[in-house]
């Protein structure tokens, strides 16, 4: 597998970031890990704005190139490394659906979970960017249920997305859990760099809190 020197995750345990580090594990990737405080508000500070001036984690830095945003993470790491099969190449059949989802994360299902935290109404269809909650959930368990993974038999660096996303958001009850969501969520969390990342994060939270 090649090796990408000068990656540097930018990370909070226990946030959006955790499953940017459970990739760069699945992707056998050597990469450096900066993990900011919470309890300090580190995201927040000067010198981590002086990098993503969103103040959000994940932050990516590849040899001084910056890559923030999820969905762009994770099509940028899965890109560069090739042999470890977790992105579809251009060319490939399953290269729309696995952009398709990728996108829809952000594009689709966050909006509409944040409108329904927030017991607010959608905007009206021809302006809401994901129509309504139902049918975009819909959507999505629609995919899920031809399973086992996201694209059918391939996991790809979308159910690594898509497995903490679902894990975080039916824990706090956001999601359903429906069966075809349950049993989504069950198949992504045995897979062995899960459960290592979310030990050590428990780790890191817990030095944090200390």
């Amino acid at each position: 597998m090649t090796a990408h020197h000068g990656l540097t995750l930018f990370h909070l345990p226990n946030t959006r970031s955790t499953g940017a580090l459970i990739l760069l594990e699945e992707l056998g990737a050597q990469y450096e890990l900066q993990v900011l405080n919470r309890k300090t508000s580190e995201q927040r500070a000067a010198p981590f704005l002086a990098i993503n001036p969103m103040g959000k984690v994940p932050a990516l830095l590849h040899d001084g190139t910056l890559v923030t945003e999820q969905a762009a993470i994770y099509l940028y790491l899965a890109d560069l490394y090739p042999a470890a099969g977790l992105a579809p190449a251009v060319g490939d059949s399953m290269r729309g659906p696995y952009l398709r989802w990728m996108v829809f994360y952000g594009s689709c299902f966050e909006p509409a979970l944040i409108d329904r935290s927030q017991q607010r109404a959608p905007a009206p269809a021809a302006t809401s960017p994901y129509g309504d909650y139902d049918t975009m959930l819909a959507t999505l368990t629609g995919q899920l249920a031809a399973g086992p993974w996201l694209l059918g038999d391939r996991f790809t660096a979308a159910d690594v997305l898509w497995g903490t996303a679902l894990t975080w958001t039916t824990t706090f009850k956001l999601v359903p859990a429906l069966p075809e969501i349950q049993h989504y969520i069950d198949r992504v969390n045995a897979r062995p760099a899960f459960g290592r990342v979310r030990a050590q994060d428990a780790e890191r939270a817990a030095a944090q809190q200390g």
